[in-house]
């Protein structure tokens, strides 16, 4: 519990600190997130998808922003950021202690395992970075862990849709996954999770009347909460969501500007030896980059850019990251046993969740073949399985005195704490390089 105590200290700790000392005006899309924001401080009407950088975003967290934003003054900007940032790091704390919980109810006897839940998130440097950034993902993405966490839940019960209250519980994760789905258009997976997971539950339960009742309940109120903001812009613009609007041309001059199969199956050595995406190598690699934009900063937003202690330390990180990484993959295949024969589980919602999440992230980088389009912020949505998967093996792994335990939590240790170094905004490590990596320097590849 000590142990326990001072982790979510160190949590919270850093991200406060991030909060305050990070620059307002730097991170992904800030200085635009912003002026949407201080838009609707003046005025409150929903504005055209085309007229500004970040006005096709669904609104719910540029609203929710400017509301909290008015607190300190509309023309203060510095002290509404950092509130904002504030905010959503307090959300995502929320989203943290609930996937902690779910290890808790799933694996009561295993106090380790939900110290390493918690550790898992809280160190985690994508979770760590973007809560010190002005923008949507953190709110998204702790939306989405909440409906997560809420389906497995559902689904541990002994009997799942059924009883007192099933209908209540669907109506509150339908408002949940509403509230997502009005943050990003990815929250929409998260109820296709959770109600795929009910109907396939109560199919093999012989249950199926309840389930389909519990699903419609809660894509009724996700798609009321949430849809009316798609519907207006089918009806206004002609699409559901927008591509390649005029506003943002200049991701199309981005490299490597085409994506073929290739990217998708080649993960260069550069993903450890020059972690940052413009690396000829990892422009053509989805999933290289991915990881070096899940455990740091390949974008260098947050970092330094052009620095070769950053990139030691890179390379240090992503090196010990490989052990929890593959901890990850081998909890996926245990939860995909147990769902395959024991559908009424919690781990049909979280692997539903996993597959549809890492589908529309294909297309979508398929969609957008520029560096910046490949960010492992739009896998955050997935804390909840990374977190109970990945925690289950450690669980294992670090379990007893013997050397193989020894060395697990020599590397898990270390992967902390240069995390906790590398993170922490401004002792060690501060970005004094300005917004992001160099890359019109980058020929594109574009026709």
């Amino acid at each position: 519990m000590i142990a326990f105590g001072l982790l979510v200290v160190l949590g919270v700790g850093m991200r406060v600190n991030n909060a305050v000392q990070y620059p307002v005006n730097l991170g992904f899309d800030a200085p635009e997130n912003w002026r949407y924001i201080h838009q609707l401080m003046h005025s409150w009407e929903l504005p055209s998808p085309e007229s500004d950088w970040a006005t096709a975003h669904p609104p719910f967290f540029y609203y929710a922003s400017a509301g909290f934003g008015q607190l300190v003054g509309e023309h203060e900007a510095d002290p509404a950021v950092i509130l904002i940032r504030l905010l959503g790091s307090a959300i995502g704390l929320v989203a943290i202690a609930l996937c902690v919980l779910l290890v808790v109810r799933i694996d009561p006897q295993a106090p380790r395992r939900a110290w390493l839940a918690a550790a898992l998130l809280l160190l985690l440097p994508v979770q760590l970075y973007m809560s010190a950034m002005l923008n949507e993902e953190i709110w998204a993405a702790s939306l989405v862990s909440i409906v997560a966490v809420g389906a497995a839940l559902e689904m541990h019960r002994r009997t799942p849709t059924e009883g007192p209250g099933a209908l209540v519980r669907a109506l509150g994760l339908g408002f949940a996954g509403g509230l997502a789905l009005l943050t990003k258009a990815s929250g929409i997976l998260v109820v296709a999770a959770a109600a795929g997971a009910a109907l396939l539950a109560g199919w093999k339960r012989g249950t199926l009347r309840p389930a389909l009742a519990w699903s419609g309940a809660l894509l009724a109120v996700a798609l009321l909460v949430g849809g009316w903001f798609y519907a207006r812009n089918l009806i206004s613009w002609g699409y559901l969501y927008p591509q390649d609007l005029a506003v943002h041309e200049v991701m199309f001059t981005m490299p490597p500007g085409e994506r073929g199969i290739g990217d998708y199956l080649f993960v260069p050595l550069s993903t450890w030896t020059d972690p940052q995406l413009v690396n000829p190598d990892l422009l053509r690699s989805v999933w290289g980059s991915t990881y070096v934009t899940f455990w740091f900063d390949g974008h260098r937003h947050y970092l330094a850019r052009e620095s070769p202690s950053v990139t030691y330390a890179g390379t240090l990180i992503l090196l010990l990251a490989l052990l929890p990484t593959a901890a990850f993959f081998v909890g996926l295949l245990r939860g995909a046993r147990r769902a395959f024969s024991r559908p009424a589980s919690a781990d049909t919602p979280l692997l539903l969740l996993t597959a549809l999440t890492v589908v529309g992230y294909l297309v979508f980088t398929a969609a957008n073949p520029w560096f910046a389009a490949v960010k492992a912020s739009y896998l955050l949505g997935l804390a909840a399985p990374f977190s109970f998967y990945t925690s289950e093996v450690l669980s294992d792994w670090t379990r007893g005195r013997n050397t193989r335990s020894t060395l697990v939590w020599c590397i898990l240790l270390l992967l902390f704490l240069a995390i906790i170094v590398v993170f922490t905004y401004g002792p060690v490590y501060w970005n004094w390089a300005g917004r992001g990596i160099e890359w019109t320097r980058i020929p594109s590849s574009m026709p």
